[in-house]
């Protein structure tokens, strides 16, 4: 009986020590592999390759995504479609780096270059001005939700750009609007710039223009 008991409490014991060093192992050679992904996306990105960057991060993301590296791949996914100028895919991926990590010291960061994402879509002040209005209002963002912050202060220029562009389109569609003699729809443009972008060139232009406009919509209702 004896025999049996210690036979039992040797397999036990062996069976214990091979179980420990089997997940030790496996855990080392987790972190191995993923640091080496980590360093293998860096050295694409480094260089400049960002398809290969995405490539190594996104299998450090998916097979490991508790490692200590995980986070750092969100990102750099990111800032690899930035650069391939690849806005879309670079948003979503900002957007969702920021929904998983909201309070992550690489947010102001991150909603700065959504911001970019969009200001570098913007166009001439005939096509949409959507990109503006979207880069505007993330830089608005940045600087109300992180007052001070160094990548806040870097947008100032970027701010008056996208309001240039802005108030330039409508300014744009009102004077469409007054050359085709649909005077009311001008004259709301130009009420609209004076309203609310007070102190630019193009309201002084739509106040300007917004007695001869008014005087024409009067005229075109004898």
């Amino acid at each position: 009986m004896k025999k049996i008991l210690s036979l039992v409490l040797f397999l036990g014991t062996l069976f214990f020590s091979i179980s420990g060093c089997s997940l030790f192992d496996g855990s080392s050679q987790m972190n191995k592999n993923a640091e080496q992904l980590a360093a293998k996306g860096a050295s694409a990105f480094m260089h400049e390759d960002y398809r290969d960057a995405v490539k190594a991060y996104t299998d450090l993301k998916d097979w490991y995504p508790f490692s200590k590296y995980a986070i750092l791949a969100e990102l750099k996914i990111a800032d690899s479609h930035f650069y391939l100028e690849e806005y879309d895919e670079a948003i979503i991926a900002y957007e969702s780096f920021e929904n998983m990590h909201p309070r992550n010291e690489a947010v102001p960061y991150v909603i700065k270059q959504i911001g970019l994402c969009w200001f570098n879509r913007i166009d001439t002040i005939d096509r949409d001005p959507t990109p503006a209005k979207n880069a505007l209002a993330q830089f608005q963002r940045l600087v109300d939700q992180y007052p001070g912050n160094e990548y806040g202060k870097e947008t100032g220029d970027n701010i008056k750009k996208c309001i240039e562009n802005i108030v330039g389109h409508e300014l744009y569609v009102a004077n469409f609007y007054f050359k085709t003699k649909k005077y009311k729809a001008a004259l709301k443009r130009y009420e609209y710039i004076v309203e609310y972008f007070p102190g630019t060139e193009q309201s002084k232009v739509a106040l300007n223009k917004i007695p001869e406009c008014t005087e024409l919509v009067n005229n075109s209702k004898l």
